[in-house]
């Protein structure tokens, strides 16, 4: 029976990357991809070459679903990778792996672990966090706001990840709905401008306020 894999992939530093990862991309048939050119880049860093690599995101779901069951119809191993961690974590592979669930109950899906922002976040943060809340990337628009009130009145920590376009905006927004709140934000985790900041969150905001160079790479907010 086909077997697909879902594997963690790195989210910064190419070498971090299990055995066990390069082993099964080496072994599989096809390789399920957020951005064929990311996935690409490393490959070719472990010199795996040949594969067929095909695109799966937000945008190709629904087509590329029913071409994906396809090939593990017809036996062939595949191995679900996003641009960055974990597949499934505020990504389209979650979905993608409920509809092969629901269309194939006897398909054996293994996961590979590997790196999540989250993990690695509260891992040098010092933060004393024994349970929280993880909202993913906040919404553009539509609940947005209802969300950061959520924060401001909730007793566990609350996590999410937010782009350097918005990064402001939602400092802003804490500062208004939670403004005895501390901050801490981790962002450019594992590469080379790794930082990681905390303070309130009026501190937060004039410091970035202040260092716009450094409103660059993915964040991690973590709000206690």
């Amino acid at each position: 029976m086909a077997t697909l894999f879902v594997i963690g992939t790195p989210i910064g530093n190419l070498e971090d990357i299990t055995l066990r990862a390069l082993r099964v991309l080496k072994e599989v048939d096809v390789i399920l991809c957020e951005d064929t050119r990311v996935t690409k880049r490393l490959l070719e860093k472990y010199e795996i070459t040949g594969k067929h690599l095909i695109a799966y995101n937000e945008q190709k779901s629904g087509i590329q679903i029913v071409k994906i069951i396809g090939l593990l119809q017809a036996g062939k191993n595949l191995a679900l990778v996003s641009d960055a961690g974990t597949p499934g974590i505020s990504d389209p592979g979650s979905f993608l792996v409920k509809q092969i669930r629901e269309a194939m109950p006897e398909i054996k899906i293994e996961s590979v672990p590997g790196p999540s922002a989250l993990t690695t976040a509260l891992s040098i943060a010092g933060v004393p966090v024994t349970d929280f809340v993880f909202l993913g990337f906040l919404p553009h628009k539509k609940g947005r706001e209802t969300l950061f009130k959520e924060i401001a009145v909730s007793e566990r920590a609350m996590i999410f990840y937010e782009s350097p376009h918005r990064m402001l905006k939602a400092l802003e927004s804490l500062v208004k709905f939670a403004p005895a709140k501390k901050v801490t934000i981790a962002r450019e985790l594992t590469k080379i401008h790794e930082e990681v900041v905390s303070g309130t969150l009026a501190e937060l905001l004039g410091f970035f306020e202040n260092n716009k160079e450094k409103v660059r790479g993915e964040f991690v907010v973590i709000v206690i």
